[in-house]
């Protein structure tokens, strides 16, 4: 497969496309990779772990197309997600893909992970026993009293991570302990490892609030609860990430009889619409996301757009 003439030279290294849940991000990446002579590599943190495929809006085998789609299906659900890790395999298939001649076409709503990949971002290490004393406190304290610490100690830190996530105060108080620098010193720059061409897709906050509710109702018809209790058998509920998860929380609360299941449904469409607003801020907070309309009357002409913004113009 070969790119089209006018995208021949120069082009970028990489393209990441990125933006909010249900936009479209993962059929334009498709075609962009087909034209493009390229192959998809995940940017969802979700979609690395295996089994969970209807919650997460897995492309199930067909709608790939024939492209190739890398680091899907790699984690068992009882798995802590690790940004450092995911950065070290996103890397290294960027990397083999480069070196064949082959575009890497990044694709995702995690943030964080689209900036692991692309931009520079070092990891600090960990602290067996800081870790288990913070995680003792956050047990016995609760979040809250640990973020106020840590408001104290890193405001802007503070500011970024929501009280009610303990494990990410933990994280950010774990690093402040044992470098003796603020969290937000290791925080992505913006500055690139790769070219790269970043392509937001922007759809209008009432349309994608409908895509979303529609979005969870084929996901229930389609067989998210027999999902959920088929990876709860094999420690689903173990898992610190994967089981916060969008739609398999709601669901192994419904489980366990906390809700009802129509109450999980709704509980659903009201998170996911809320997480589609935090991934657009975040996104929209970097200048070198080039936006297209998502929206349903722009959608036959998405692909074209974004393969324009690919050409540049060879100068002498």
């Amino acid at each position: 497969m070969t790119a089209p003439s006018a995208l021949r030279a120069p082009s970028y290294e990489v393209v990441a496309v990125v933006g909010a849940t249900a936009a479209g991000k993962s059929d334009l990446a498709v075609e962009l990779a087909r034209t493009l002579g390229g192959e998809v590599v995940n940017a969802d943190s979700m979609q690395l772990y295996r089994g969970m495929d209807i919650g997460t809006a897995k492309l199930a085998e067909e709608e790939r197309r024939g492209v190739p789609h890398h680091l899907l299906d790699i984690w068992d659900v009882t798995a802590a997600a690790s940004v450092a890790e995911y950065q070290r395999l996103a890397r290294a298939e960027i990397d083999r893909l480069l070196a064949e001649g082959r575009v890497p076409v990044l694709v995702g709503g995690s943030g964080l992970y689209v900036r692991s990949a692309i931009d520079v971002m070092d990891f600090p290490g960990t602290d067996p026993a800081v870790r288990a004393r913070l995680e003792g406190e956050l047990e016995t304290r609760g979040s809250g009293v640990l973020h106020a610490r840590l408001a104290e100690t890193d405001p802007a830190a503070a500011r970024a991570i929501l009280p009610s996530n303990g494990r990410r105060v933990v994280r950010a108080l774990e690093v402040i302990e044992i470098t003796g620098r603020p969290f937000t010193a290791h925080l992505p720059r913006r500055e690139s490892v790769y070219d790269t061409l970043q392509i937001g897709v922007g759809v209008p906050r009432p349309e994608l609030d409908e895509r979303i509710a529609r979005r969870v109702d084929r996901m229930w018809e389609s067989g998210l609860v027999e999902e959920v209790g088929a990876l709860e058998r094999v420690g689903l509920r173990r898992g610190r990430t994967a089981s916060r998860a969008l739609g398999y929380q709601q669901v192994l609360t419904a489980l366990a009889g906390g809700c009802t299941l129509e109450e999980a449904r709704s509980e659903t469409v009201r998170a996911t619409k809320r997480f589609a607003r935090r991934q657009d801020s975040w996104f929209r907070r970097d200048p070198r996301v080039h936006w297209l309309s998502g929206a349903a009357e722009d959608r036959g002409r998405l692909s074209a757009r974004a393969l324009g913004l690919l050409e540049r113009p060879v100068t002498a």
